[in-house]
This record gives C-alpha cells, structure tokens and sequence, in this order.
C-alpha cells in the first residue's frame, strides 16, 4: 500500500482523472442513464398501449450509468408480468389474478421464498395440481416450480439459459441483453423490514429512499440459493427497484469507486477467469462501506483510500464466507459459492493486490485505465504515445452517446413492428382506440413519456393515416381529410420512411406531381447529412461512421428524427397505398415456408416492407415512367441499382431485388429481371416472394415463345 498521504490524495486525483476521460464522469453518466430509461419508457408505453400485461425494467450497470467501454457490460432487463399476483397477507389477493402466497419458512433459504398456488374466484389455496408447471409438496401445498423459465426458450435458438435470465447475443458494438423474468408483489417484503428502520453513520440512504423502496414493493424470480435443498422451487425475492434508486442516488465517486472495483475485479480477482466473486457483490459491498462511513470520505481526492476501505472490506467477506444482502441481510451472498480451495485463492489474490496496489493500478488493460495513470503521475518519457490506440475522452463521448441514440433508434423501430402486429388483424375503431390510448401519454404522462411520445407517435400516426387512405382508395379512389391530417402528423417520424409512405399514397391515386414532388425533397434530406439506415426487423446492428458520430454527438435524442431513414413498412390493410409490385411481399410465404418462421420476429413477412432508398428510387422509376420522363427514369433506375450493390445496411436487400427485377421486366430485360430474383434467394432462400416471380416470369416467357 502507498504510505505518504500526500502521495494517496495525488494519486486518488489522478484516478478519478482518468475515470474521467473514460467516461465515468457525470455528463456521461446521465447520458446513459437518460438513454436506457427513454428505452424503458418507450417499451413500456407500447406494452401498456396494446393492452400487453408486462412492465420492462432496465436495470444493472448500463441503466446505472456504472460502465465503460472496455467493461462492456450487459443490459440487464427484468419483465414483470402483472398477470400474476405475489402476495404476503391474505387481504392482498385480488380477483381473477393468479395469486400466490409467498412462503418463507424453515425450508427456504434467507431471502427466497415459495410460492404456494391459490385460487382466483376466493382467497383459498388450491387444493389440485393444476398443471406440470406445479408441484405437492409433503404439507399438500401446490406449489408453483421456478422452472417455468424453460417455456420462454423452447425452440428458440437465438437465446440461452443462464441462471434466471434469458441472454440474448448482442451484436458487434452493441451489449448482450440479459432478460429475466419477474412476478410482482406490492408489499414491501416482510424480511427487509429492518432495513426501513436501519440508520448508517452517514444517516443514509435517506428517508426519501426508503420511503420510495416502501412504495415499489418487490418482486420474485425463477431461482434458486445455491445452498438449497429443493431446487425447482425456491424463488428469489427482488428488490432491483430500491437497489437501482439507490444507485442513481450515488455521487460520482461513489460511482467511480465501484467502477474501478469490476475493472480490477475483472483484471487480478477472479482466478483462471471464473466467475466467483460477482460484481453485484462488490455493489454490496461498496454499499455496506458507504452506509458505515461519514459521507465526507467519498470525495475524488479520497477515491484511493475509498477502493482500498472496500477491498478489505470483501476481503474479509472472503474470509468469513459471509457477503450480507444489503436490505435483505439474512441473504447471504456468499453461502455456498466457494470451495475451500478457492477462498483461499480469492483471498490470496485480493491481499497480493493490496499490497502491490501501485504495479497491480498501473497495469489495469481495461481501457487502458494503466497506460493512463502512467501519464498522469509522469511515468513515461515526454514525447512517447504509451497508448496510440486509446481514442481520447472527446472520442469516447462521442462513440458512447451515438451509439446510445443508435440504440434508441433501433428500440424505436422494434416497437413500431410489435405495435403493427397488434394492428395488424384490429379494425379500424380498434385501431382508433389505440391511437387514443397513445395519445394519453402526451397529455398526461411525466417528462419521460413526454418524450418517449414524441419518438414514437409519428409512425402510428402515418400507419393509421394510410390505414384510412387504404380504405378510401379502394371506395372512390380518392384520399379522405382525416387520413391526409393523420399522414401529415407522422411526417416528422425521421427523415424519409414516413414521407416515402405519404408519396406512394399519391401515387396510388394517381397524383404524380404531388409524389413526385415529395421524393424530391426526401432525396434532398437524405444527402445533405449523414443518415443511418435503421431496421429493427433483423438483428444485425447499423454500421456507424466516424463521421455520423462527429456530426450528431451534441444533439439529444430529437436528432433521432433527422440522423435516421428507417424500413417502410405496409400492413396488409393498407394494401391500396401500396404500389403493385410490393405487394407481393405481404404473401411471400408457402405453407412450408411457414415451419421456418419465428412466430414474433418475423411477423414483418406478413406485410411488404422495403428499405427507404430503394423504395425512394423505385417510385422515382415508376412515377417518371408515368409522366414518359424516360432520361429521369433511367436516373431513377440506375440509383436503385447502385443502392442495392453498394449500400452496406440494407435489411431487406432481397425485397429491393424483386422490385429491380419487375423494373428489369418492364423494361423488356427479362434475363436481368430472371438474374435479380436469383440473387434475392441467396439473400433469403424461404418466405421469399421471388420464387412467386420467377415461376411467373418463366410462364410468360414459355407462353410468348
């Protein structure tokens, strides 16, 4: 350990300096938090608008604001399905719910709980195995079993098991997403009940904080202890909320603090790579040492000694195997976690970086958090790049915030897909309601949905508009006033998809010079910044410039509307307002072709959906063959065919080659046309529309000859 207090105070600003430059600074911070929770919100607005009985949490290090780059941590996300009731007291039950009363006796282990199943016309248990989902146990309880989290993954390939959660792989530059499934309680649970009363040095967490976790209540998950005796049934009981509330109540050396832990957590603890000591445990453990500390000590010139307080601190939960729940103390964090063998290496490990703390902080990789400390305490000589791969703390920020409204962008297209789903079958006055129901977020919602509202309702707007020229086209051909006010509303969804609908409105009608004229200016917009191309029907995440993120990492989110094209997407009913030769891609699937569709994921293959250039330039093509410009046509159809061979995001580059190809049959080049729909096979060789066009290509070109 450094012995020179000077030195400490130095070196604690040098390391809260560097944390700094990585991004764990309060800009930073609030920016992720602000990101995820706008993700949150936005979710749980389209669930609670389409009457889906599920609130998402977004929890853990990235909604805290608590990572880096180089610690690329996953999103955590806890799904509470409020079909279901957990209950402490019998005056909680409620009707028609499926009640469970939450069990915690000399057979559960501190902290968990079994559920024991009750009936939903009167607060009784019931007495009968309902279903394989329930179990007797040697009182006659029914009990419910924590493996129902087996449902969720059967059959699906693009998710695995891992304890409670459901991971699903994130893709390059983007985080893996860890989905747990909850069960929520409204009470708070009857085990941290001393927590409400419990009063640390620093008077903290305050009363404002425990009044919040009193409100929020708890929730269960499918786990359980690892020291338990009856595996299938013993459940968690969850107090994420108050835990996030906590950390969002964190300074930022408190938080830079916690960050510095996973990363020599990561680095030097954890022997051969494993997993033992987590870092939920060094959450708690920097919690216990705020909570036993005056709140003075957790200032940037004291960041060192504050790491080095906590590392004791765990090093002697090691040792007495034994990390308390920081509400729910009787949890032992700890309890059958560790062979002897590797508590003795975890403490080894934890002492020989206590005492080498100088050489262990200077050679932290993460980041390159070493290399940097090394140039502020002047450990390298002048004039050398220790670190020519570090991107600088501008670079960082920019990366971080850009890619964070990336990811905003993309959840916002998801949700437009699932809210098409749940339009997709609705009629109109269905479809009406839910417009409503959006609308009730405008006007009534807090800030957050305020602008989460603003991020989402253009596209229902355009959706419903072109539901209702839809259907005025198909009765006189003409566009009604109430559409053409609900597609204008939508205009400002991003910067093309919406007005590209508004155009093959037009064109539907007849109306050249109107769609025309509105393709020109979207070419405009579309080339006069730097635009992402974003389609949430596919995985594969958008490729992002260096130049996108310098241009755009000032803004808020807002710029999500004039930094993005998304895909084009047409539901069946709005089969008018789409243009002949897509609407072969809303019944591009065989019978056989249905085997191999994910039920959710690609309900998209039920309607015509096409990237925003291709489908720009297509019109172009179109609606210049119409008004016999035959140069513009040409320019037209010679922009679709760059875009489909050169552009690196398209999501449905199967669907702009079927449209090439029946531009190529038009003009009269049926071998080209014939080449286009063979490249769109090898794109996607099932639900693909293009085995519809080659056998009709081929049958006319039989009957000609």
């Amino acid at each position: 350990m450094f012995q020179e207090p000077d030195y400490r105070e130095n070196l604690s600003l040098m390391l809260s300096e560097v944390l700094h430059d990585i991004g764990v600074n309060e800009r930073m911070v609030m920016g992720r938090r602000r990101g995820l929770m706008l993700i949150e919100t936005m979710t749980n607005i389209s669930n609670r608008s389409t009457d889906i009985n599920l609130t998402h949490f977004f929890l853990g290090s990235q909604s805290e604001g608590t990572t880096t780059i180089g610690l690329d941590s996953d999103v955590d996300i806890l799904v509470c399905n409020h079909d279901f009731n957990i209950i402490q007291d019998w005056s909680e039950w409620e009707h028609g719910k499926l009640n469970y009363l939450m069990i915690q006796d000399e057979n559960t282990t501190p902290g968990y709980c079994f559920l024991q199943r009750l009936r939903d016309d009167e607060p009784l248990p019931v007495t009968v195995i309902l279903d394989e989902h329930c179990i007797t146990d040697r009182r006659g309880r029914i009990l419910y079993k924590n493996t129902v989290i087996n449902d969720y993954l059967e059959g699906d390939q693009q998710h695995r098991q891992h304890g409670p959660s459901i991971v699903e792989q994130g893709q390059p530059g983007f985080s893996d997403r860890d989905m747990v499934i909850a069960l929520p309680c409204k009470s708070w649970p009857q085990s941290a009940s001393g927590w409400s009363e419990r009063q640390g040095i620093g008077r903290w967490p305050t009363q404002e904080m425990r009044r919040y976790a009193a409100s929020t209540g708890c929730l269960v998950v499918p786990t359980r202890s690892k020291v338990s005796e009856y595996p299938e049934l013993e459940w968690r009981i969850s107090t994420s909320l108050t835990e996030r509330c906590i950390m969002y109540n964190l300074n930022i050396t408190q938080i830079r603090c916690y960050v510095l832990l996973k990363m020599i957590l990561k680095s030097f603890l954890n022997p051969q790579d494993e997993i033992n000591i987590s870092s939920f445990m060094c959450k708690t453990v920097l919690l216990h040492c705020i909570e036993n500390t005056e709140s003075q000590i957790w200032k940037d010139n004291n960041l060192y000694t504050c790491v080095t307080y906590c590392l004791l601190e765990l090093h002697s939960c090691v040792q007495n195997d034994c990390c308390s729940h920081f509400i729910i103390p009787e949890n032992n964090l700890m309890a059958g976690q560790f062979t002897a063998e590797t508590k003795h290496e975890l403490s080894k490990n934890i002492c020989d970086f206590i005492q080498n703390d100088r050489q262990r902080l200077l050679s932290i990789d993460i980041d390159d958090v070493g290399h940097r400390l090394q140039v502020k305490l002047n450990r390298v000589p002048h004039g050398i790049n220790y670190f020519p791969s570090s991107m600088s703390s501008l670079e960082i920020y920019e990366r971080v915030l850009t890619l964070g409204y990336v990811n905003i962008a993309i959840h916002i297209s998801r949700h437009h897909q699932l809210t098409l789903r749940h339009l997709h079958n609705k009629n109109i006055r269905t479809k009406k309601q839910y417009v409503c129901n959006l609308m009730t977020f405008s006007d009534n919602g807090n800030r957050l949905e305020h602008s989460a509202f603003k991020l989402l309702a253009p596209f229902l707007f355009t959706t419903y508009g072109s539901i209702l020229a839809s259907s005025s086209i198909g009765e006189n051909n003409r566009v009604s006033p109430q559409a053409l006010e609900c597609l204008s509303a939508g205009l400002n969804s991003d910067i093309s998809s919406s007005r590209l609908k508004l155009a093959s409105v037009f064109y539907s009608t007849g109306d050249m010079e109107k769609a025309e004229l509105i393709l020109r200016h979207t070419e405009q917009q579309y080339y006069s910044n730097p635009v992402l191309t974003i389609c949430g029907c596919h995985r594969q995440p958008p490729a992002v410039t260096e130049e996108f993120m310098r241009a755009y990492n000032e803004q808020s989110e807002d710029c999500i509307k004039h930094i993005t094209a998304f895909c084009v997407r047409f539901i069946q009913r709005e089969i008018n307002c789409v243009p002949h030769e897509l609407q072969y891609e809303m019944f591009r699937s065989t019978q056989d072709d249905m085997i191999h569709r994910r039920r959710i994921k690609d309900c998209w293959m039920d309607w015509a959906v096409v990237d925003s250039l291709p489908l720009l330039y297509f019109l172009q093509y179109k609606i210049y063959r119409h008004l016999q410009r035959h140069q513009d046509k040409q320019q037209a159809l010679c922009k679709l065919i760059r875009t489909i061979n050169t552009g690196e995001n398209l999501g449905h580059r199967e669907t702009a080659l079927n449209i090439l190809g029946q531009c190529m049959e038009q003009e009269k080049r049926p071998q080209q046309a014939l080449k286009c729909y063979m490249l769109s096979l090898q794109q996607r060789p099932r639900n693909n529309a293009a085995n519809f066009h080659i056998c009709k290509l081929l049958s006319g070109l039989l009957v000609s000859q």
